[in-house]
């Protein structure tokens, strides 16, 4: 809004030239031209001093009590573990204009989490799901029980963080947005020390394996319409990452044949387009003095968790599918 004195001073103006030159007179199309450039101009400057400056540590969270008695265990792990206060940790170099609040509650029976209006809702009936599906014990080609828990869980939250970042910072993407928000699950896992990158990595896309049934799959066309990929492209595509992020570490995930070696020979071109996308778009909102402590907050925070998780629960005649769902 213009001040008075401003005002005046173009008043003055004004009639100063009208005296000179005689009067002014605008065309009708050059009147609308200034009308809109002095509204747009006034409508920046709102917006400008109204926009929240973006700062680090605005992770929120919440223990909602459970609705279904048979998950008041996981709500009492969890909260007697601090799971939640730690991936606020986690996620606290993140620089965002408003609080994310992170929050684990009862849906009624359904099994998802979601994004919406700056809160991540992750449902116990998923993480129920996660828990029964682990193996009774360590699996033979590397994967611990543990972490057949551990990475679906950090991904599941990593999985609605980034759609949380896509709305709130405005982060384009080409594609759809599931993938993206897989990608970015993967590419934030890979950046762990070496030894728990591999077993995130491995421990997520054991999850989807459970439901693949076999090497040969018969599904409803229906199914391909879905905006998430299917259960067996999802494993595929995070065994890709971490094998282009590193084929050293993941070399066995090839070898063994859970990556077929056609995909093998492009996961690097696929990890660096990942790896450009993140540093330009991702990279300038993380605050990058908190980043430094990325590896320490996780190695204080899961060796613990991963403790708790060790000792077999689940029936000893369960059968447990491996990462690539080959028989």
């Amino acid at each position: 809004m213009l001040s008075p004195s401003i005002g005046r001073r173009a008043a003055v103006i004004h009639r100063r030239r009208t005296k000179s030159r005689g009067p002014i007179r605008h065309k009708p199309a050059a009147m609308v031209a200034i009308v809109a450039a002095i509204a747009l101009w006034s409508l920046a400057i709102g917006t400008a001093s109204a926009a929240p400056k973006s700062k680090p540590n605005q992770i929120k969270y919440e223990y909602v009590a459970p609705k279904d008695p048979a998950h008041q265990p996981i709500h009492d792990q969890m909260k007697q573990g601090r799971a939640l206060e730690h991936l606020q940790e986690l996620l606290s170099p993140l620089r965002l204009p408003y609080p994310l609040t992170i929050k684990v509650a009862g849906c009624d029976g359904t099994i998802n989490a979601w994004y919406n209006d700056e809160v991540i809702t992750v449902c116990y009936e998923l993480l129920a799901e996660i828990l029964k599906n682990a193996p009774p014990k360590d699996l033979p080609i590397g994967i611990s029980r543990a972490d057949t828990i551990l990475g679906p869980v950090l991904a599941v939250f990593l999985h609605e963080t980034a759609h949380a970042l896509f709305n709130m910072l405005q982060i384009p993407v080409l594609g759809r947005e599931e993938d993206a928000a897989d990608q970015f699950t993967a590419y934030v896992m890979l950046k762990l020390s070496k030894d728990e990158a591999r077993r995130m990595i491995l421990g997520s896309a054991y999850h989807h394996t459970v439901q693949i049934p076999g090497p040969q799959v018969t599904v409803p066309v229906r199914s391909y319409s879905d905006d998430h990929s299917t259960a067996a492209q999802r494993m595929f595509n995070i065994l890709c990452l971490g094998y282009g992020a590193d084929k050293k570490l993941f070399a066995d995930v090839v070898e063994k044949d859970f990556l077929p070696k056609g995909r093998a020979e492009l996961c690097d071109r696929e990890y660096e387009d990942v790896d450009f996308a993140m540093t330009k778009l991702v990279g300038p909102h993380i605050d990058k003095a908190r980043a430094r402590k990325f590896h320490e907050v996780w190695a204080r925070t899961v060796s613990a968790r991963r403790a708790k998780l060790t000792p077999a629960i689940a029936e000893s005649g369960k059968q447990t599918p491996n990462p690539a769902g080959a028989q």
